[in-house]
């Protein structure tokens, strides 16, 4: 304690210079808290976004995630009302469900045939109210800009939801209020043709009639798929709205049907599959515990069931790719800032030896050993490090409270929205700590070797310095 209240008042010998080193320190772990909170902020966006829209695990059929994006019918989940019930009664996995939903999707081909156009198309089936209360998980109290909820709900089965994207390619810009489409659509849609009755009987066969009069004034689409058989099947829909979907390219191709008149599409009169059984915890520390307790259930109770357990992860490579991308930034910068403070306070050290060299002399010629010459430099490192470390956390924090409360946002790429800028540091303890242990660490190296030095200074060298 004694070395520590010593170094202080060296320190204060020269206020300036101290001061300036001590700037350096703090803007260097200020900049490296706010990017720190930043990327957290990132990660916990993109894993809000993919738990809402895919769940934080999926039930899949095993060969599905290779191979099964273009077959559905060939690895689908044959069973799912099964595999559903026995997941929600499951004692152990009970409490941490929040939703349990199945989904099915596939690709198809959308048309137009009133403008004479189509174009292909990803659906996408849901039971619309799981989907609703998916989107409504939020644990880490992300600013949103976007709806939350699918405006499918309440609409009959042969109501659809698609991007805006597809909605300009299809001509329904003017009766979806859709913007930025080209002058030449316009005059296409009033030109509409009507469907020819074949396709038209066949779209509208196992439709109740009561829900396709009902549904007439709204834009209809015809959708094309392949069914379980290999046969080509027509649905036509009526178009409920265009929603731009965060995304271009997959707003190019997105829509959104009950999951009932998808699997029409695709299995008619057969029994329906689907694709995955999304399930949706309460917190993503969950996810170790949930596993394990599918994979027995896949093992025992429904070990006849060819099934595979998947995380939000897995399914989302962007995910892991974008955090190991910022990772390697944040380490550069966090290298970076060290390398400056590292030199900074190595200046600093090196003048005070040169000033206090006649000092030095005399603390040596009266017994003081290299060891406690050593300790005095490197323990005012140390001082500068700890009011470093403390200065720029106060700091951060407040720069973090002033950005989140100006509401900023940006438009990360790939998107053609914006999404809120903010830095959290909630879950960020460990990063705090360890940034402000590295500042110290690194001031306490940087005073080694002007410390060095002046423990090897000869004696009567350094008491005639002047």
């Amino acid at each position: 304690m004694k070395t520590l209240s010593l170094a202080w008042r060296n320190l204060l010998r020269n206020r300036r210079r101290s001061l300036m080193t001590l700037i350096a320190m703090v803007l260097g772990l200020t900049a490296v808290l706010l990017f720190g909170g930043y990327i957290r902020d990132i990660n916990y966006s993109l894993q809000t976004n993919f738990v809402t829209s895919t769940g934080h695990l999926q039930i899949q059929h095993k060969d599905y995630f290779r191979f099964g994006s273009g077959n559905p019918a060939a690895y689908g989940i044959q069973h799912y009302e099964r595999i559903i019930a026995a997941v929600k009664k499951d004692p152990e996995l009970a409490p941490m469900l929040l939703v349990v939903t199945p989904t099915l999707q596939f690709g198809a081909i959308a048309g137009n045939f009133a403008a004479s156009v189509s174009r292909t198309v990803f659906i996408n089936g849901t039971v619309v109210e799981d989907q609703n209360r998916m989107r409504e998980w939020n644990d880490y109290g992300q600013r949103d800009l976007s709806s939350r909820h699918l405006s499918l709900s309440g609409t009959p089965p042969d109501t659809a939801v698609i991007g805006t994207g597809v909605a300009r390619v299809l001509h329904l810009c003017a009766p979806l209020n859709v913007q930025d489409c080209a002058p030449e659509e316009a005059r296409k849609e009033a030109e509409g043709a009507a469907l020819p009755d074949d396709i038209n009987e066949l779209a509208k066969s196992g439709l109740p009639a009561e829900t396709a009069v009902a549904s007439s004034a709204r834009p209809r689409i015809e959708i094309l798929a392949a069914n379980a058989r290999g046969a080509p099947n027509v649905a036509a829909v009526n178009v409920l709205a265009a929603e731009f979907q965060g995304v271009k390219e997959v707003d190019d191709v997105y829509i959104a049907l009950h999951l009932s008149q998808a699997q029409k599409l695709v299995f008619g009169a057969a029994p329906p599959q689907v694709t995955a059984i999304a399930l949706q915890l309460r917190h993503t520390a969950q996810i170790p515990a949930a596993r394990a307790r599918l994979e027995t259930l896949l093992a025992t109770e429904l070990r006849d069931e060819p099934l595979a357990v998947l995380d939000y992860e897995t399914l989302n490579p962007f995910y892991g790719q974008t955090l190991a991308m910022f990772a390697a930034i944040f380490g550069f910068i966090s290298m970076l800032m060290g390398s400056i403070v590292l030199f900074t306070v190595s200046n600093t050290m090196s003048m005070a030896v040169v000033e206090r060299t006649s000092e030095i002399g005399t603390l040596r010629a009266i017994g003081l050993r290299q060891s406690g010459i050593k300790a005095m430099f490197v323990s005012e490192g140390i001082v500068l490090g700890c009011f470093g470390a403390v200065l720029g956390i106060g700091i951060a924090a407040g720069l973090a409270w002033v950005i989140n409360s100006m509401g900023l946002t940006w438009v990360p790429p790939g998107r053609n929205e914006p999404v809120p800028l903010a830095v959290n540091f909630n879950g960020a303890l460990g990063m705090i700590i360890a940034s402000a242990v590295g500042l110290v660490v690194v001031a306490a190296l940087s005073a080694i070797l002007p410390a060095a030095r002046a423990a090897r200074m000869t004696i009567v060298d350094a008491l005639r310095h002047v």
